[in-house]
C-alpha cells in the first residue's frame, strides 16, 4: 500500500487506505483460501454474535 507513509492524519484515512488495499488484493485473488472451514469455525467460536446471522455451522 505504502511504504513512506509514517502516520496518518486519522483513523479514518488509515481504515480507507486499508479498504483500498483489501480491493486491489482481491480483484487479483486467485486461488481458494486453504483450510477455510477451519478459520471459519475459529471465527465462530470467538465471534459468535458476527457470524451466526450470516451462517450456519
Amino acid at each position: 500500500m505504502t511504504k513512506t507513509k509514517g502516520g496518518f492524519a486519522s483513523e479514518n484515512a488509515l481504515l480507507k487506505l486499508l479498504y483500498a488495499g483489501i480491493l486491489k488484493a482481491s480483484e487479483r485473488w486467485t486461488h481458494p483460501v486453504q483450510n477455510w472451514n477451519l478459520t471459519l469455525s475459529q471465527m465462530a467460536i470467538h465471534f459468535p454474535e458476527r457470524l451466526d446471522k450470516y451462517i450456519s455451522l
